[in-house]
């Protein structure tokens, strides 16, 4: 998709855990629709990179330093923001961490690490934001773990449909002047998911969406865009799915033979 230039022109846009991966996907897409970036996360090298790029893009960004698991980070990163811009518009929570543990064998560090990482920090910059929010869009990065999800998964699965419901909230709470939404991205190519994938593996993953393939990170911008745009103006409290199809699909094995005979 090709970024409208001028579809979030001067807009403030704080993007969390956007050093990398989705994050750093939206903020470069904002920053082609016009929006004023502020890049956040904890790797100040990385941040500061990217920042750097966009602007000899000349696009504008900048980047502050912040962890969400520190509240007196994210009230600083606000405040940082306001006073270098005078206002936020829109607010893309995305910042996450993921463990591969069960229900049973999860420790109370590990419960403690993704609840603040990615749910608290969601609420605690939602509640920041809105105070400088005039009329402006919040979206909340989820998961198609909110809806249907896998052994070992836990509790980054419980987070993530409680951020639909946190979002549901908030669209009460916030509207009329601010609009809140979901995206819940499925299997999106970046190196969390795929660094250690064969081939085999991303063929065989890719032969289970309807699309033919697994996302990318620039799949998420796009709704990202859309949502955080005026194009958006009448949905709020909405959690949309960009997975290629894949939760259509009841039986993995089925839609790959389906193709092949389709196809021959």
């Amino acid at each position: 998709m090709t970024p409208n230039q001028n579809n979030l022109e001067g807009d403030v846009a704080v993007i969390t855990g956007s050093t990398r991966g989705i994050g750093e996907s939206i903020a470069r897409r904002f920053a082609k629709e016009g929006a004023i970036v502020v890049i956040t996360g904890r790797s100040t090298s990385s941040g500061k990179t990217i920042a750097g790029s966009i602007r000899e893009m000349e696009e504008q960004a900048t980047f502050v330093e912040a962890d969400m698991r520190s509240p007196d980070d994210i009230s600083a990163l606000f405040e940082a923001t306001v006073d270098e811009f005078g206002t936020v518009d829109i607010l893309i929570n995305n910042a996450a961490v993921q463990t591969e543990t069960g229900v049973s064998e999860t420790t109370l560090n590990e419960w403690e690490l993704v609840l603040e990482t990615d749910f608290r920090s969601y609420w605690l910059c939602a509640k920041h934001a809105s105070e400088y929010i005039d009329q402006g869009s919040i979206v909340n990065i989820s998961s198609n773990h909110a809806f249907t999800t896998m052994p070992s998964h836990f509790p980054y699965n419980a987070v993530k449909a409680g951020i639909n419901g946190m979002t549901r909230a908030m669209a009460l709470d916030f509207g009329p002047d601010i609009r809140v939404n979901t995206i819940n991205p499925g299997w999106v190519a970046v190196e969390r998911t795929t660094e250690e994938m064969s081939d085999e593996k991303r063929k065989q993953l890719a032969s289970i969406h309807p699309m033919g393939r697994i996302g990318a990170p620039e799949d998420v911008a796009g709704a990202a865009a859309f949502l955080a745009s005026e194009d958006a103006a009448f949905i709020t409290g909405t959690s949309l799915l960009v997975d290629g199809g894949r939760s259509a699909v009841m039986q993995d094995d089925v839609l790959p033979d389906y193709r092949e005979v389709r196809e021959d």
